[in-house]
């Protein structure tokens, strides 16, 4: 009967992981991380048409940084080291 424990039957997986059955999502709000970043309200942004181009221009470049970052990760993702 040893034979049948040294197939694995019977014996405990440990490649299992036991993960937690609530996750957390945390969302992301980017144009409240701009004005946050700026000093600015949502009001300022309405009332203020040169705070709304100070706004947009942050607004632009935290788009172009986040797919910048994207197509990096996509390109690591591509090249990267392929598996067996």
């Amino acid at each position: 009967m040893s034979s049948i424990q040294s197939l694995g039957i019977g014996a405990a997986r440990l490649g299992i992981r036991n993960e937690p059955s609530q996750q957390y999502v945390m969302t992301q709000r980017p144009l409240q991380r701009v004005l946050a970043f700026r000093g600015r309200s949502i009001d300022d942004v309405v009332n203020n048409w040169f705070v709304k181009n100070e706004i947009l221009g942050y607004w632009k470049l935290h788009k172009q940084i986040e797919r910048s970052g994207e197509i990096v990760e996509l390109e690591r993702q591509w090249n990267g080291p392929r598996g067996p």
